[in-house]
């Protein structure tokens, strides 16, 4: 009786826990979703929840990840508190259930957001939400870079800024038309860029800013200064020449905006008795005539354009007309020719260039460079109502070159290397600089001189030097030579040995490779000390041990004379080049002196060599013995020669006895080649009888 109760009583304790088993294995998947939406906007400084929600299983462990980043764990439930990054504390609360709760959200809190939930047994589950926290926009104002708008500029830009806000979408506007991305608008960030600006986008700009919270916009007038064009120039009346004492007026009109204010020059001469663009000239006189030039120039944007009429009054310039060409933005060639002065002034052309453009006095004309104009001599045709005259000037490619490469030592002790890339050109090339794939930033490290055709390079570090590529492009308008110059530490690349008739003076010679960075050198010397006199007047000498420094160089030199040598002893010297304390390799080592014993390595090699000579030896000689001994046996074996018919016959009939007809009642000689005897060996000498004529036998076998 007894034990039927402790059996009921374990079966009302384990029963319900059986019962939960199984009931939980049955819903064996723990599953987490969003209890909201997933994308959630929130203004900075309210408070936002991640709601979530789970079912599959009881109490289980939640992180929370900002952005991949673990910020909350805990198990729902659980009597231990949360743990929530220390910096996030004062934002971050998780719910009972799991959801995280943000206090006061600051506007960096927008990014993603994961939640992960697990259990023992039952794996992992997860869900992502994405927070975006805004601020309502405030005081809109527009701003342009640069202030002006000028015609023919690549970017003109438009900006926003506010007091604040946080921006979803921004809008541009011209003349109330939205403006997309083309190809004259490009909508950045913050930012409208009208490209390659005219005069047709004058107008109002509108940019309207919007997020889920507030919406601004902002108004801008721009307008677009252009000109001036190019300039008009009239003289009234018009006449082919004029006569002294004569009048006229002269006036220069364009398109700009504002209104061009037009400036007449005469002779390198302002002249400031012009009004509204219009010249009034009277009773002219000879010294008068010649190109007269008018500059327009626009007040606000300072752009000017010049332009130039010749009034004829007879004088022959003085002097020949003279040629030179320049480079126009590295991209076009701007041939100039001069013949001023003279009654009139010559009318100056390049017909090989253009049989349409042409000037008076002084004459330039910017055309595109093309590989027809390398090396093409251009004539300038100067014409006078007098005399004829000309002068030619030739463009040309930048020539090849090679870089020159120096180092030295500044004040403070850097290692200043300077690279030099020249190239001869017309007109005069310009030099550009890169370290590798990048250009040479001007700073304390790199410096580029006025011209660009130095580059200095500054630092206290060797290392900072080595393998570095600087690439030098001398270019003009007609083409370019490039050269690449790659910095290596220092290092002797040869160097020679010269010695005096006695061997009492030595010169030392090396040379250094092109790019190597080399601030000095030490001459170093093995052997016994230079030849010293003691105090009683007797020679010493050191004892030879190792190398040490005799002389220092500096980076410039390439050679030194050594003195008080004694010949009768031996002495070895080498250059170590250096990039202030870093030594390179060690050039050759010179010997110098009378001859020495064989080294330590000879000796053994010689050693070692003496057993295997004789060993060589004693098998050549076997091998030649057992040769001769294999050739006596077989000269022994002396046979007679016998013909193929009898040989036949005595192979098949050794044993048989010999035929009547052979022998006729006659003893047959003996065979000495079956006795294998000699005939020195012979007791007897051989029969005198004569045989009989031989039988021919036929035997068929």
């Amino acid at each position: 009786m007894t034990l039927l109760g402790e059996f009921s009583r374990l079966s009302a304790v384990f029963l319900p826990i059986l019962l939960n088993f199984f009931l939980q294995g049955a819903h064996c998947e723990l599953l987490v979703s969003p209890a909201g939406p997933p994308l959630l906007n929130a203004v900075a400084g309210s408070n936002v929840t991640l709601a979530v929600s789970f079912s599959g299983a009881s109490d289980p462990a939640v992180t929370w990840l900002m952005s991949d980043l673990p910020v909350v764990t805990w198990t729902i439930n659980s009597p231990a508190p949360p743990d929530i990054a220390s910096n996030r504390r004062n934002v971050l609360r998780i719910e009972p259930n799991g959801s995280l709760t943000f206090i006061n959200v600051p506007l960096d809190y927008s990014t993603n957001y994961s939640v992960e939930m697990t259990k023992a047994g039952l794996g992992k589950s997860f869900t992502n939400f994405t927070l975006k926290v805004f601020e309502t926009i405030q005081n809109v104002t527009l701003s342009t870079q640069p202030d002006l708008a000028v015609e023919g500029s690549q970017r003109f830009t438009l900006q926003y800024r506010m007091q604040q806000g946080v921006v979803e979408q921004q809008m541009w506007f011209f003349n109330g038309i939205e403006i997309n991305t083309n190809s004259r608008y490009s909508v950045e960030n913050r930012s409208l860029v009208i490209l390659r600006l005219n005069r047709s986008y004058t107008g109002r700009y509108t940019v309207s800013l919007t997020n889920p919270f507030s919406s601004e916009t902002a108004h801008m007038n721009v307008t677009v200064l252009y000109g001036p064009d190019v300039p008009v120039l009239e003289a009234h009346p018009a006449q082919p020449f004029y006569a002294s004492g004569a009048s006229l007026s002269l006036s220069c009109q364009a398109e700009g905006l504002p209104q061009p204010t037009a400036e007449w020059a005469f002779g390198g001469l302002t002249l400031s008795d012009s009004r509204g663009g219009v010249l009034n000239l009277t009773n002219v006189q000879t010294s008068q005539g010649g190109v007269y030039t008018c500059t327009l120039l626009n007040e606000l944007t300072k752009e000017k354009r010049q332009e130039s009429m010749t009034l004829n009054i007879y004088e022959k310039p003085p002097g020949n007309p003279m040629c030179s060409v320049q480079s126009v933005n590295n991209a076009d060639l701007q041939y100039h020719c001069r013949w001023s002065g003279g009654t009139p002034e010559a009318q100056l052309s390049f017909p090989a260039l253009s049989n349409t453009s042409s000037g008076a006095g002084n004459f330039s004309l910017t055309i595109t460079a093309s590989d027809s104009l390398n090396g093409k001599t251009v004539t300038c045709m100067a014409e006078h109502p007098i005399q004829q005259n000309k002068c030619n000037v030739t463009a040309s490619s930048p020539a090849q070159f090679l870089p020159a490469v120096r180092t030295t030592v500044d004040s403070d002790g850097k290692i200043v290397v300077t690279i030099r890339c020249v190239s001869e050109a017309s007109p005069e090339a310009e030099v550009s600089w890169s370290r590798g794939s990048e250009a040479v930033a001007v700073g304390t490290t790199h410096h580029i001189s006025s011209d660009t055709t130095q580059l200095t390079i500054r630092d206290y570090n060797i290392s900072n030097f080595l393998l570095q590529t600087y690439t030098c492009v001398c270019r003009n308008p007609l083409g370019n030579q490039t050269r690449e110059v790659q910095l290596r530490g220092p290092s002797v690349s040869d160097s020679s040995l010269f010695p005096n008739q006695d061997g009492t003076i030595i010169t030392l010679t090396w040379e250094v490779p092109p790019t190597s960075v080399v601030t000095g050198f030490d001459i170093q010397m093995k052997g016994p000390d230079l030849l010293s006199r003691n105090r009683n007047g007797t020679r010493t000498r050191g004892t030879p041990n190792r190398f040490h420094t005799i002389q220092q160089k500096p980076g410039s030199a390439r050679s030194t004379d050594i003195f008080n040598l004694d010949p009768e002893v031996t002495y070895r010297f080498r250059v170590i080049p250096k990039a202030l304390m870093t030594e390179g390799e060690p050039s050759e080592v010179h010997r110098i002196g009378p001859g020495e014993g064989l080294s330590g390595s000879a000796v053994a090699g010689i050693a070692a060599g003496i057993p295997c000579s004789l060993l060589f030896l004693l098998l050549l000689g076997g091998f030649i013995y057992l040769c001769v001994y294999c050739y006596k046996n077989k000269s022994r074996q002396t046979r007679y020669p016998v013909s193929r018919a009898v040989e036949k016959t005595i192979t098949t009939q050794t044993d048989s006895p010999p035929h009547n007809l052979l022998t006729a009642g006659l003893k047959s000689p003996p065979d000495y080649n079956r006795l294998q005897q000699t005939p020195s060996e012979r007791s007897v000498a051989l029969p005198s009888f004569v045989p009989p004529p031989p039988v021919r036998v036929a035997t068929t076998v």
